[in-house]
């Protein structure tokens, strides 16, 4: 059975979400400030979180950075807020989706099994997913990161971003084919964060081979670049 933490101060939001996750077939743990959703986290080991943003002691925000020093545990945000500002830095600081209220359950559930699907490890241990360039290995088994032979730190969505790009040499995506085939799901409007992983990215891979880049398209989105 599955745990999942909900992480939330609104004791009315916590309860209806457990009635419906435990319905589902989850186990349901729940924090009602930032202090107490770092603490139940560690102590429980929940398989996905469902962290909301205005809590006391810590928000949503540091809560999630807290958990991102340490784990990869799917973070769904759910969030009374709709502005562009807090989806960005939601999925910048690690997040994997976001929900605003008010929501319906049943998409909350259809959420929740999406996201932990995505996030399982694979069952085959011969599927090793990896590209390999000149200088440039990024393997999606290990989530690792090489340059020139040595690990680079990157983030789990960085990671995958460009294992998505460079799984597909000099085809060119849009920003929104990159949100919804990377993260999953569609982030109407909100297409920066895109523009940020890129940036980080190329920061990362700056210079280290003439035989391929990450290039902009203008007007258009994004390629990795492999010259022939």
């Amino acid at each position: 059975m599955e745990k999942i933490l909900v992480a939330d101060d609104d004791l009315n939001i916590c309860e209806l979400l457990r009635l419906y996750l435990v319905k589902e077939g989850y186990e349901v743990v729940m924090a009602h400030d930032g202090e107490e959703a770092v603490d139940r986290f560690e102590s429980e080991k929940p398989a996905l979180i469902l962290l909301d943003i205005m809590m006391p002691k810590l928000d949503g925000w540091q809560v999630c950075r807290e958990i991102r020093k340490k784990s990869d545990c799917p973070i769904i945000m759910l969030t009374a807020k709709g502005e562009t500002f807090d989806k960005v830095l939601g999925l910048e600081l690690g997040a994997d989706d976001y929900v605003v209220k008010p929501f319906d359950t049943k998409e909350i559930v259809a959420r929740i099994k999406a996201v932990l699907r995505r996030s399982a490890p694979a069952s085959n241990a011969a599927e090793v997913k990896e590209v390999s360039y000149d200088k440039l290995t990024v393997n999606m088994t290990r989530y690792e990161l090489k340059v020139d032979g040595k690990v680079v730190e990157a983030p789990p969505k960085e990671l995958e971003l460009l294992f998505h790009l460079a799984s597909n040499p000099n085809r060119v995506y849009t920003r929104d084919q990159l949100l919804d085939e990377v993260w999953g799901f569609e982030y109407y409007g909100d297409s920066r964060t895109v523009d940020v992983h890129i940036k980080r990215l190329r920061e990362k891979l700056e210079g280290v081979s003439e035989q391929w880049s990450l290039k902009t398209v203008w007007g258009v989105g994004y390629k990795f670049e492999v010259k022939e």
